[in-house]
């Protein structure tokens, strides 16, 4: 039974298409021991769990929202309210009708808190906790959350997890104070380590892909062996595809996707990193940055949802963020305005849509982009 597949799960999809994930029982129980663990290190824990209230809005068919809300907590016997379907207002109206003490969001929701401005007609001193996952969130909007939602009583802590790991691999230990943008440490029995593209782990502070092993590790993709021989090595490390470094404590940062990476002139260009310092633009509201051919070079583009009572312009964010970043990084590939970034229900951007969206408009593919 332990070995039997419990729950298929889709990975997310942001790069091509969806594969079904084979999660076993001994890999759910596995992985909520090892984040149960984690909590329990908290001086306090135990006061806090006897008071605990969480709000589910996160997609249940989603390794994030599914382990937490539907086995974690009330493995831990915390009461999960859930709403029939997200809507921004409707969920700071549950917070402060049920006390709501916990809150699992991901980064679209986080950024909304810092600067939607309903947030002020309701009250959330009530949450004591809060974690981000399933897409990076940057530094400032972290500090930017702790500022205008914690208040001085929590930090947000972000996390990392993926769904052929069941969730999660890596978490904070409560004890300590979050002054990092890391995103935690290994959880316990779990290995980790990062490696170059030859496959050798490289050393502190040096950038590579993260591979994981552990009793949460998945079984396997559903009816796809090549993709899980790709992915899975004969001696069960898993190929997680993310870029990290980790520093001299053990604390491990993520950088971007390995299949997202801008290559410009021959370097390397994280559309997280610039997405998260766009985010810090007060007329932006949420943005997405993918890359595009023109002329035969690979290019970084943006796509931003504007703040509507701002007055900016694609071309003075363009040239604000050129300001803080290298010339490589710059938005050399234009920056638009649109209603919506294209996101799955987990939060995580649709970089395929967009990318062939920019393709379409401005890239060699297209006729007008000689114009350009």
């Amino acid at each position: 039974m332990a070995e039997a597949t419990a729950v298929l799960n889709y990975s997310s999809g942001t790069t091509g298409v969806p594969k079904g994930v084979e999660i076993t029982h001994l890999n759910y129980i596995a992985n909520c021991m090892q984040t149960e663990y984690m909590a329990t290190l908290a001086p306090d824990y135990g006061e806090k769990v006897k008071r605990a209230k969480v709000l589910s809005f996160l997609p249940m068919y989603h390794a994030y929202g599914q382990t937490y809300h539907c086995v974690t907590c009330p493995g831990r016997g915390v009461p999960v309210y859930v709403m029939r379907k997200y809507d921004f207002v409707e969920m700071l109206r549950c917070v402060e009708k049920f006390q709501i003490t916990g809150l699992n969001l991901v980064p679209p929701i986080a950024v909304a808190l810092t600067k939607r401005p309903e947030v002020k007609d309701f009250d959330l001193s009530s949450v004591e906790s809060a974690g981000c996952g399933a897409a990076p969130l940057g530094r400032e909007s972290a500090v930017e959350f702790d500022r205008v939602v914690a208040q001085g009583r929590f930090q947000l802590r972000q996390g990392w997890g993926m769904t052929e790991i069941t969730c999660s691999a890596i978490g904070w230990d409560p004890r300590h104070d979050l002054d990092s943008p890391a995103v935690g440490e290994l959880n316990p029995n779990i290995e980790g380590m990062i490696v170059d593209d030859a496959g050798h782990e490289v050393g502190v502070g040096q950038r590579g892909e993260f591979w994981v092993r552990g009793p949460n590790v998945m079984k396997g993709y559903w009816r796809k062996a090549e993709a899980t021989k790709e992915t899975k090595t004969d001696d069960g490390w898993l190929k997680t595809g993310d870029i990290a470094y980790r520093d001299k404590d053990g604390l491990i940062y993520m950088v971007d996707r390995k299949k997202e990476l801008i290559k410009v002139k021959g370097n390397q260009v994280a559309p997280a990193e610039l997405e998260a310092l766009l985010l810090d633009h007060p007329a932006v509201q949420d943005a997405a940055v993918v890359g595009v051919t023109i002329r035969g070079e690979e290019l970084p583009r943006a796509y931003i949802v504007p703040q509507a009572e701002q007055n900016a312009t694609p071309e003075n964010i363009g040239q604000w963020l050129a300001k803080q970043v290298a010339p490589h990084k710059r938005l050399a590939g234009g920056v638009k305005f649109t209603d919506v970034i294209p996101k799955n229900p987990s939060g995580k951007i649709l970089r395929k849509a967009l990318r062939e969206k920019a393709a379409e408009e401005v890239g060699d593919g297209n006729p007008k982009a000689s114009k350009l």
